[in-house]
């Protein structure tokens, strides 16, 4: 069963990988062929998006290979947890914070704040993304923010899939909202994520509400979604990177088994899409249209909205899944804004 490019290979592959696509090899004009069900059979040739920034067209403009790489969960888990040292370091040269390590309600935590003049009135909950099955934002998804915001950022480092599969992620999540609620009004509390960490706000909101807690006074909601039962239509057409690197044909089956275990996909605090969304706090989407996960945030978006919900969506043009956490991006830079005005705006009243 395949699973989406965000959540990796949990397993090594027999397969061995293929070579990718050469210059020569590469098509030069757009094609389209619609078959009998209504799958779209296509080639395009696109050009950069001139609205991007120097470093971003810089950053779209590099060769990656199509070929297919496989990792096993060890390799994943090292590469990521390299990659996470390296760019907190970035982001926090850039937006400096002090960082500690704890524990919440039994949860392993990173606790970020600002150097100075914090607001000891808030808190936001940060819920990192990497696949359910690694470590990819705990420093990159909170220093920028701690530092705009002036609020301490409490990064729940969650158990992992395969060994904890749903609910365990949601279950530690809500474990540290509740000992927040000791020290902290619920309408000072906002709870955000990227990939991993959007979906699993969505599952946390959804859970608060079953469990009859109050809810937060808002959520992030950062290239997420909210169905397990199926690919969105983004995820048939953009890898990791967007256009480039390596992507599988779509194939049916719930998306990521090893988070979903044996619960069913449908399941509305594993797919908040099928919950009862009505009187969830003011939420923040946000998504790239070359994300493969931008279908499932605008889905998510809009199913808020006909729950009667308040939100705002901002999608940035032309840009690949979660590139905010390439902090020297200025479209990261703005994002970041946009981040920490809404918690502000939103915790402050």
């Amino acid at each position: 069963m395949k699973f989406l490019a965000v959540f990796a290979l949990l397993l090594p592959l027999a397969l061995s990988a293929q070579q990718g696509t050469t210059a020569a090899q590469a098509p030069d004009r757009d094609t389209s062929y619609i078959d009998a069900n209504g799958t779209a059979h296509i080639t395009r040739v696109v050009p950069l998006p001139q609205d991007l920034s120097a470093q971003a067209r810089a950053m779209l403009a590099r060769p990656v290979s199509d070929a297919n790489s496989p990792q096993t969960l060890a390799e994943r888990r090292h590469g990521t947890d390299v990659w996470q040292a390296r760019a907190g370091a970035a982001s926090r040269a850039v937006y400096p914070v002090n960082i500690a390590t704890g524990r919440i309600a039994g949860v392993p935590v990173r606790i970020i704040t600002p150097l100075s003049g914090m607001n000891p009135d808030c808190v936001l909950i940060n819920l990192h993304g990497g696949g359910f099955n690694s470590d990819s934002g705990s420093l990159t998804e909170t220093i920028p923010i701690a530092n705009l915001t002036r609020i301490k950022v409490v990064a729940v480092l969650y158990r992992l899939a395969p060994e904890h599969p749903f609910p365990a992620a949601v279950d530690d999540a809500v474990a540290v909202y509740r000992a927040m609620l000791k020290t902290y009004q619920p309408a000072h509390i906002a709870i955000y994520g990227t990939s991993a960490g959007a979906i699993l706000t969505g599952e946390v909101a959804v859970k608060l509400k079953k469990l009859g807690l109050p809810q937060p006074g808002a959520l992030g909601i950062f290239s997420g979604f909210g169905d397990f039962s199926r690919e969105g239509d983004s995820q048939s057409m953009f890898a990791l990177d967007g256009l480039s690197g390596h992507l599988d044909p779509p194939s049916p089956g719930p998306l990521n088994p090893h988070y979903v275990g044996q619960t069913n996909p449908r399941d509305p605090v594993l797919s908040p899409l099928f919950a009862d969304l009505h009187g969830l706090p003011q939420t923040l989407f946000i998504s790239s249209e070359r994300d493969m996960l931008l279908s499932g945030t605008t889905i998510l978006d809009r199913a808020f909205l006909r729950a009667g919900d308040q939100t705002r969506l901002i999608v940035f043009e032309g840009l690949p899944h979660a590139f905010w956490n390439n902090v020297s991006l200025p479209e990261s830079r703005e994002a970041y804004g946009y981040m920490a005005q809404f918690f502000t705006r939103n915790l402050n009243h």
